[in-house]
């Protein structure tokens, strides 16, 4: 057998160093892209089946059941204000926030059969001083790896907001792509994020912006800028991480990747998002054809919000092409359609019905002769905490078995 040389040893130690600057070897022990699909640290194929945490670091209204009432997470927040007080409110959020995922949600997703969660956040819980996005966050990370779940982050909210709509909670107007300062923010965000993320494992990657551009016509012109942006994202990223995997998903509700050219970084995945279309190949057809065209992986990571009999339709149709997918969301409030629910809570329906009057501070006198008694909104939103308690959910049984997961 013949002896490596000292200057043979020197060349691949050398090597290895330059591989491991650039971080192409770092990237081979954390899930990464390879070819049409994602790989794990052992070089094995990973398929991903997850859930969605929906309504915990960005709040929705229908999730609330707040029928034509407040939508964002704005509008929600100062209906709390409203019915509570502004620092009784403060306190209930911190404390919803503390008990809606909890460990025994986390070990309940992973017991079910899932591999994945996708986390979607408000950027404000990641700004320069407040810690809270990652004391959070790094929780539910520390349970995942326990439990042997991957997790992708997502900013469902950027400075500015990316779509206009109640989803970012912005102000009417994507006004990401029209102001500088929004997206340098949202670059330092996401950097500052990297930079706290990037040797973690359990961790998978970066879900640089949700749904970005609705489909309305008059905001279609923003479409030539989404990938120049996430390139700029994605710069900023890559100074400080280059083990993890950067998820771009299409304009139009991350619907439309006619948007992207070729692939600007090697460890890239696209997202589309589908729902309450028909089921069948002809749906998703457009984002294999990208997958083949590009050698990339793609990602379905969000669709539900429909019947047991389509999520088992649609959830095959994924499987069977060897997409990964995500549904949304894994719990909301008095629904069939999620992994689990919860109750509403006492005086809900009152809360609702006033909620639904969109009455503007003009109308102070009317409105406090109809809002309900602080007694009542106090007891409501105290019952809140506890319907949200994890042994207080409420499995959907029949939902689980369209996602197809080991349900137990």
């Amino acid at each position: 057998m013949q002896t490596p040389s000292i200057r043979s040893i020197l060349v691949a130690a050398i090597l290895a160093a330059i591989l491991l600057s650039s971080g192409m070897y770092a990237q081979t022990s954390y899930v990464h892209a390879e070819g049409k699909f994602l790989v794990d640290g052992k070089g094995q194929k990973l398929i991903l089946r997850g859930t969605n945490l929906g309504n915990w670091l960005v709040l929705e209204g229908y999730m609330f059941r707040l029928d034509k009432g407040p939508s964002s997470a704005r509008e929600i927040e100062t209906l709390a204000n409203e019915l509570i007080g502004p620092t009784e409110a403060k306190e209930f959020w911190q404390k919803y926030r503390e008990g809606y995922i909890s460990r025994e949600d986390i070990d309940f997703i992973a017991k079910q059969g899932f591999n994945a969660i996708r986390i979607p956040f408000h950027y404000r819980f990641f700004e320069e001083g407040n810690e809270e996005g990652f004391r959070l966050v790094d929780r539910v990370v520390e349970w995942a790896a326990a439990d042997g779940l991957y997790v992708i982050l997502d900013m469902h909210c950027a400075p500015g907001g990316q779509t206009g709509a109640n989803i970012d909670d912005s102000w009417g107007f994507p006004w990401l792509f029209e102001d500088e300062a929004s997206q340098r923010k949202t670059a330092a965000i996401w950097r500052r994020i990297a930079e706290h993320y990037r040797n973690n494992k359990t961790v998978i990657g970066y879900d640089l912006l949700n749904e970005p551009i609705p489909h309305y016509p008059e905001l279609r012109k923003y479409n030539p800028r989404l990938e120049p942006l996430y390139k700029k994202i994605a710069a900023a990223i890559r100074e400080v991480d280059t083990n993890h995997v950067l998820v771009l998903g299409g304009a139009q509700w991350d619907t439309n990747f006619s948007v992207f050219g070729p692939p600007f970084d090697k460890n890239l995945m696209y997202q589309f998002h589908k729902y309450w279309m028909t089921p069948n190949k002809e749906a998703i057809q457009e984002y294999l054809d990208f997958r083949d065209k590009y050698n990339v992986p793609i990602w379905m990571g969000e669709s539900g919000e429909n019947t047991d009999e389509w999520i088992t339709k649609f959830r095959t149709l994924c499987d069977e092409n060897e997409v990964s997918w995500t549904f949304w969301p894994y719990k909301k409030m008095d629904s069939p359609r999620s992994p689990v629910t919860f109750a509403k809570p006492v005086h809900w329906d009152e809360i609702v019905k006033y909620a639904a009057r969109h009455a503007w501070m003009g109308d102070t006198e009317n409105s406090v002769k109809v809002r309900p008694s602080v007694e009542e909104s106090r007891a409501a939103f105290a019952d809140l905490l506890e319907k949200i308690r994890f042994e207080n959910k409420i499995v959907n049984h029949g939902y689980l078995r369209a996602l197809g997961v080991n349900e137990k």
